[in-house]
């Protein structure tokens, strides 16, 4: 099994800035791709980005150019780097892992955090 814990959500005003950060324990040789993903109030949850254990990237249009993704596979921890933040960005942010190299889906993911909440002030 693994454990994700996420951390570093908050409130920040729009054009500011947050780092979220994912540890992850327990089993985590097994641990391939990782993402993020978010679900505002009333909606989907949809991905935010995604990366391979080799670092290739992935993520939405609603992230590029603003947020990045990273991880420290030494330390067993995801990032995201969260820029120019807009309202639209409030949601619960959950950190994902699973076995697979790459991932298409929801589905792919074997592993899911508590979430954190990002809420972006206008």
């Amino acid at each position: 099994q693994v454990q994700l814990v996420e951390s570093g959500g908050g409130l920040v005003q729009a054009g500011g800035s947050l780092r979220l950060s994912c540890a992850a324990s327990g089993d985590t040789i097994c641990i391939s791709a990782m993402g993020w993903y978010r679900q505002a109030p009333g909606k989907e949850r949809e991905l935010v980005a995604a990366i391979t254990s080799g670092g290739s990237t992935n993520y939405a249009d609603s992230a590029k150019g603003r947020f990045t993704i990273s991880r420290d596979n030494a330390k067993n921890t995801l990032y995201l780097q969260m820029n120019s933040l807009k309202p639209e960005d409030t949601a619960v942010y959950y950190c994902a892992a699973s076995s697979r190299l790459y991932v298409y889906a929801q589905y792919d993911y074997d592993y899911w955090g508590q979430g954190t909440q990002v809420t972006v002030s206008s």
